[in-house]
């Protein structure tokens, strides 16, 4: 004798409950699926034109204890880049702000980027607006969107950009003029900075050859 149709129906739910339960109990948690996670698709770099009276870049924290060959040779070799980047920003009278972390000062900076007389300089942690005056040397100055460069990807540049973003400024981040340890670093806050919810629609991604003025 065939099972009338409700019952059809019931055995059919129950299957399906086990089934996503018997699934469900089956997921890893992120640990457990670490060898599998694929990386998705990079996100596209665009070419940027900014306007240099409502634009600034950030420089932050090329010193020689955090950027050096031992430790972040990837900093290192991002110099040339950022050297340039910070040539065409002086050129186009772009106002450019210097940070520093811990009892570091100007003179630990890379010559190569070293402040000029007169450009401003703050000190903090990872988050350059936590306890200084950066929101406000940018918003006297009429500034409306800024170039974050800097080490480390995922300290400096990620959390200055970050507030950037939430404090309502258009955020520009040149890829090959940010760096960390590895290139997984530097790939996870690319990723963050694609798709974060808000910053991700505030973050323009380029490269420093990519910046016109």
């Amino acid at each position: 004798m065939k099972p009338a149709g409700p019952l059809l129906a019931a055995i059919a739910l129950t299957a399906a409950v086990t089934g996503a339960g018997t699934l469900a109990a089956r997921a890893g948690t992120v640990i457990d699926d670490w060898s599998d996670i694929k990386a998705p698709q990079p996100p596209a770099l665009q070419s940027v034109t900014v306007d240099p009276k409502t634009t600034a870049l950030l420089v932050l924290d090329f010193t020689h204890q955090i950027c050096n060959e031992k430790n972040k040779p990837r900093c290192v070799a991002s110099l040339p880049a950022m050297k340039n980047l910070l040539a065409g920003a002086r050129d186009n009278h772009v106002m450019v702000v210097f940070s520093t972390a811990g009892n570091m000062t100007a003179k630990d900076i890379w010559a190569d980027v070293a402040p000029a007389p007169g450009e401003p300089m703050v000190n903090s942690h990872a988050n350059k607006f936590q306890g200084t005056d950066l929101e406000k040397i940018l918003k006297d100055k009429g500034i409306k969107s800024v170039i974050v460069t800097g080490v480390n990807a995922n300290g400096a540049v990620l959390y200055t950009a970050s507030e950037a973003a939430f404090l309502g400024f258009k955020v520009i981040d040149p890829i090959d003029c940010s760096s960390a340890e590895n290139e997984y670093i530097e790939q996870y806050v690319v990723y963050n900075f694609a798709h974060a919810p808000l910053v991700s629609s505030m973050v323009t991604l380029t490269t420093a050859d990519m910046i016109k003025f």
